[in-house]
């Protein structure tokens, strides 16, 4: 009579491929590239109307552009690694390609902004004076400069979100939904960016605030529905990544209790860009910026936990040091301080929406403001 074998696996501890600080990329790169998508109406479309919301959207998308690359360094764990992707260019990768599309993008962005605030660096203080290098106007390449940006953002968003998607032992990561996941979830962080900068800079403007709110329950809504659609896919089984994943989850609480906040938190900003509520878009603004970056934490960070063999899940805990916490704190320090200097640079006001709306009817009014 032989004897059952006994198969026993065990697993390989290894270090997480994705800190947060890749967190902190992705979130402040989405956010970029969404204000870049958000200027378009006024700068390449031209509305006047729009003056004071595509000036947010651009300090939105050239801030967060500003900051994210140093962010996408340390999560290198070796900056200096960086020219591997140049001496070793590898076309079947979309890091690769990265390598070459955030460059692009980030040196458009850069100029595009510049042309934007040109003008009030030129009625700004000496140090401004010097950044606008002489008094001609540039306006004219604002137009094609803002349909370059857009199309170089569009390219990030496609490369950051396929960049996660191939990897086909992840199924929580392997599905067409999550790179349009990563664009919903930063449009409605912008737009709730955006309510906040309305509120912070001078002269908060209501019609503004309206134009925001409307972005707030579009984008919001976009998520709930990407997200039936991630689950229907998953139930019915006509997508193989999203019913694997679907049942590595499902008998788990934390995941559960995850996905019905997330979940809950789209629904209440739904309601808030429906209702418009006067007074509270700074606080609609928080929760916008708090489920973009939960949505980007839980991919990274929570898709680790999950084993590619075994049964299970990892704990994963969050360091205090530069890989952890600090880290966290170093990135959104540094977007915050470039935001700052930015705003001392050079006035982002524009010209009230409200003022805009009713100059172009002929008529006269006050500016708009709560």
């Amino acid at each position: 009579m032989n004897a059952p074998d006994i198969i026993e696996t065990v697993n390989v501890s290894r270090h997480a491929a994705w800190l947060p600080w890749a967190v902190s990329y992705f979130f402040l790169i989405g956010l970029s590239t969404a204000g870049a998508f958000l200027s378009l109406p006024r700068f390449l479309a031209g509305k006047a109307d729009c003056d004071r919301l595509g000036r947010i959207a651009v300090l939105i998308m050239l801030s967060a552009a500003l900051a994210a690359p140093v962010a996408l360094l340390a999560d290198l764990h070796q900056p200096g690694r960086f020219w591997h992707f140049y001496a070793h260019f590898t076309p079947w990768s979309w890091m690769s390609w990265g390598s070459l599309l955030l460059p692009a993008y980030v040196g458009l962005a850069v100029f595009y902004g510049w042309l934007v605030m040109r003008p009030a660096l030129q009625e700004g203080p000496a140090p401004a004076r010097l950044l606008a290098l002489g008094s001609g106007d540039l306006s004219g390449f604002v137009k094609p400069m803002a349909g370059l940006t857009a199309l170089a953002a569009l390219a990030v968003v496609v490369y950051t979100g396929m960049e996660v998607m191939v990897v086909e032992s992840r199924p929580l990561w392997h599905t067409a939904t999550l790179p349009v996941m990563f664009l919903f979830t930063a449009l409605t962080g912008a737009a709730g960016l955006g309510l906040l900068f309305n509120r912070l800079l001078t002269g908060h403007d209501t019609v503004t605030d309206r134009r925001f709110y409307r972005m707030l329950a579009l984008f919001s809504g976009l998520v709930l529905l990407n997200g039936a659609v991630w689950l229907a896919l998953g139930w019915t089984g006509r997508g193989a990544a999203e019913a694997r994943a679907l049942e590595i989850v499902a008998d788990s609480n934390t995941w559960m209790g995850v996905a019905g906040w997330a979940t809950m938190t789209a629904f209440v900003l739904l309601v808030f860009g429906l209702a418009k509520p006067r007074g509270l878009g700074w606080l609609a603004g928080l929760i916008a910026l708090h489920s973009a970056w939960m949505f980007r934490w839980t991919v990274f960070m929570g898709g680790q936990a999950i084993p590619k063999t075994g049964a299970g899940f990892y704990d994963v805990d969050l360091p205090l040091g530069s890989e952890g916490l600090a880290g966290i704190m170093a990135a959104m320090g540094l977007w915050v301080a470039v935001t700052a200097i930015l705003t001392m640079l050079a006035s982002w006001r524009g010209r009230s929406d409200a003022v805009a709306s009713d100059s172009r009817a002929g008529r006269a009014v006050p500016h708009a403001a709560e």
